[in-house]
């Protein structure tokens, strides 16, 4: 037998093992948190013994990789597959239990506020963490990988540079179905803009049509009820999830890229843990305890992080927000929808703006220059709006943002080696502000319980008595 097959099979046999393990802790009713952490923890341990044991590029890593890809994008899709029902049923019935709709604008309108406020100030951070670290992209060396993926963003380019007029007509849907199979990167906003009008023309007939209203809202209230449970359901699966991606990312990722281009890697990290702090002071100046906030974030943190999606963060980001802060379905729906695709803090604010500082010398641009930094955050700010909060969505940011200010798009394949490490930090970063939009709007508007937001309660207390009784 062929020894490659025998490891791949000892790898599988291992992961099961620790999937195993999990299962047990389940069982014992050990906190979500926990198991979340315990996955996390072992699947970085088990994706740096196979990348010493075998290396990143070999046969054996991808092969075995595929195999622990049923769990892990398996998990992923999983959470895709309800984040658009998920979207329009949760606005949909937040809408319903309204009063009136009168202030819907407002809460929006605060939400998106802070989204592009954290998305500004996330700008100066990369902007300032480039400078301090002085990033420049002549000294970095291209091979042929890096020689491909700037060609590749070459041709993407003319997909990137549309006016702001278009990318505000993207936003409204044409074909609700289409975005509710995500046919269009900026569905999310699409199906939530759809829900609000859903919602809005239901409150609209409540008092004109009461029998009708009092149907559509039991209707609702069961399609919630039940998509809800479904969320319950998946969400069981993330340390089993984290565990699988975590080993399969660990073990892929380029040694040598990341030390090549390590400077990138430490001021990109340095810039995302210093927006992380920002968020806990904006939670704070609200009159929140930041720490509880961490601690009730850290689950939908940890899956994001090891995931790199922020649109299939979406239920536990939710899940986080309600059962675990308080705060209302409403604005932790709105927050958690608007977050995937407007002012994410990572992809569209950190990442673009180190880019174009980085790139900035190659043709002659000082990058402390005030009025070059000023057009890198007005730009980002106004670039924020519609990326799509899955895989690619920082790399059309940055197409965006540097096609604007006319650097050379193509430098930003550099750094595809060390592509994956980056967009782990960013799309963390990317649900931190969602939740902190959530968290600071919540408390601004009154939605917010803080009885449970300053409670231990734990996202597995829930379906742990459900199973119990």
């Amino acid at each position: 037998m062929n020894s490659s097959v025998v490891f791949v099979g000892l790898n599988i046999a291992a992961l099961l093992a620790m999937v195993f393990v999990l299962y047990r802790m389940q069982k014992k009713y050990v906190s979500f948190s926990k198991r979340v952490f315990a996955g996390l923890g072992m699947g970085i341990a088990f994706g740096a013994i196979l990348q010493i044991a075998f290396g990143s590029d070999s046969e054996v890593i991808k092969t075995s990789t595929d195999w622990f890809g049923i769990i892990g994008n398996g998990y992923v899709r999983l959470l895709k597959m309800i984040v658009m029902p998920l979207i329009m049923v949760s606005i949909i019935s937040a809408m319903t239990n309204l009063k009136s709709s009168k202030g819907l604008g407002k809460m929006a309108g605060l939400i998106i506020g802070v989204l592009v406020f954290t998305t500004l100030i996330s700008a100066g951070v990369g902007i300032l963490s480039a400078n301090v670290f002085d990033l420049n992209a002549e000294s970095i060396q291209a091979g042929q990988a890096e020689e491909a993926r700037s060609q590749e963003l070459e041709n993407k380019l003319s997909d990137a540079t549309t006016s702001i007029p278009q990318k505000v007509l993207e936003f409204i849907p044409t074909n609700p179905f289409e975005d509710m199979a995500g046919g269009r990167s900026t569905s999310t906003l699409g199906v939530v803009i759809f829900s609000a009008f859903v919602g809005v023309a239901a409150l609209g007939i409540r008092r004109k049509k009461p029998e009708a209203f009092e149907t559509f809202h039991k209707i609702v209230g069961a399609m919630y009820a039940i998509v809800m449970r479904i969320v319950t359901l998946i969400l069981r699966l993330t340390p089993f999830g984290v565990l699988a991606l975590m080993a399969s990312t660990i073990a892929t990722t380029s040694v040598d890229g990341i030390i090549n281009l390590s400077t990138f890697v430490i001021a990109s990290y340095a810039a995302l843990l210093s927006m992380i702090v920002i968020h806990l002071l904006l939670v704070t100046a609200v009159g929140l305890n930041p720490i509880q906030f961490f601690k009730k974030a850290l689950p939908a943190l940890t899956f994001a992080f090891t995931s790199r999606t922020s649109a299939g963060t979406i239920p536990l980001n939710v899940k986080a927000q309600t059962k675990g802060m308080g705060i209302s379905e409403s604005v932790a729906n709105f927050a958690a929808s608007f977050g995937s695709s407007i002012g994410q803090n990572g992809c569209a604010g950190i990442y673009p703006a180190m880019l174009a500082v980085m790139i900035a010398p190659t043709v002659g641009i000082n990058p402390m220059d005030p009025g070059f930094i000023l057009n890198v955050v007005v730009i980002v700010a106004i670039s924020s709006f519609g990326v799509a909060g899955v895989g690619g969505g920082a790399t059309f940011a940055a197409l965006i943002v540097l096609s604007a200010l006319n650097l050379p798009v193509g430098l930003a394949g550099l750094l595809i080696s060390i592509e994956p490490l980056i967009d782990m930090g960013r799309t963390a970063i990317n649900v931190s502000g969602s939740m902190t939009a959530g968290a600071v709007s919540a408390k601004l508007l009154g939605e917010i319980d803080t009885n449970v937001y300053n409670s231990d309660k734990d996202l597995s207390d829930d379906e742990d008595s459900e199973d119990a009784a």
